[in-house]
């Protein structure tokens, strides 16, 4: 496996699979992950193919097996669930530097080396519907976060405030949220922000805003939400940190890197809109 999950892997590989192993790719994909737990029979029916092409399917990624491919599954499976408790407890206490200098380093070298795996590991497509969807003036944008990652939601909407406008950061207090929630339909783009451990309310908004008509953007870790079995686009981060805590410095730098592109996309709509915020906070006080 060269990175990312084994998702990553199938999509990748879509295109050196014969039509009937891409028929189990898709079965597998549109079920993720629990799909590809099913026995041989199940997921060979789903995909209305022989067992021996979930065999090759398997072979084709580099498995002995379908059995060492489940495998495979499992493990990650597990690290989706991981806590920061789960972590601390695995790895014991993390280490002290005794030269501030080399904690300095160890924290660069770990950070530098997230952000930019996961920058190239972008999908440009994605990145590029995203900047896409996000521009587009005729189109709201709702956004959710959650436990840590409300503040990047946050992040992201403020600077979207001030390049265009229908911009929604989804409120805290359920009354507010649902009445915000009842009015989604096709013109909407949920963004959703869910790294692990998920939460059950980021797959329910993405299926509702799926099922409205809607285009969701799903921010989340290598080893995807939930949620992005019913997104258009996902842009996923690496999380490698110096601590039991997920990082979310690589997911950072990609919202600066959507922010950067949104802006250039917008254009002269973006300067005056900006001029026009600028203007507004001057005149009550603000700046």
């Amino acid at each position: 496996m060269s990175h990312g999950t084994l998702a990553d892997e199938i999509r990748r590989n879509l295109g050196e699979l014969s039509p009937a192993e891409r028929k189990v790719a898709r079965v597998i994909l549109a079920g993720y992950p629990s799909a590809g737990l099913e026995t041989v029979a199940s997921v060979a029916e789903r995909a209305g193919v022989s067992g021996p092409t979930v065999l090759r399917f398997a072979s084709r990624l580099g498995f002995g097996g379908f059995p060492e491919f489940q495998a495979a599954l499992r493990s990650e499976m597990q690290e989706r669930e991981a806590s920061p408790l789960s972590l601390y407890e695995a790895a014991g206490v993390p280490p002290g530097d005794s030269d501030e200098g080399t904690l300095l380093a160890r924290s660069g070298a770990t950070f530098s080396t997230a952000v930019a795996r996961t920058l190239a590991e972008l999908p440009a497509h994605d990145l590029e519907t995203t900047v896409t969807l996000l521009g587009d003036p005729k189109r709201r944008i709702v956004l959710r976060g959650g436990r840590f990652t409300h503040l990047l939601a946050r992040y992201l909407g403020l600077h979207l405030m001030q390049m265009r406008d229908a911009v929604l950061l989804l409120p805290d207090r359920d009354v507010e949220r649902t009445a915000a929630l009842s009015g989604l339909d096709r013109r909407d783009v949920v963004v959703v922000f869910d790294y692990r451990r998920y939460e059950p309310d980021a797959l329910a908004l993405a299926q509702l805003a799926a099922e409205r008509g809607g285009k969701v953007v799903v921010f989340t870790d290598t080893w995807l939400s939930p949620a992005s079995a019913h997104a258009d686009v996902v842009l996923p981060s690496r999380v490698s940190s110096t601590s039991p805590y997920d990082s979310l410095v690589p997911s950072l730098a990609v919202i600066e890197t959507v922010v950067a592109h949104v802006l250039a996309a917008l254009g002269p709509s973006a300067h005056d809109h900006l001029r026009r915020t600028e203007a507004t906070a001057r005149r009550i006080g603000l700046v």
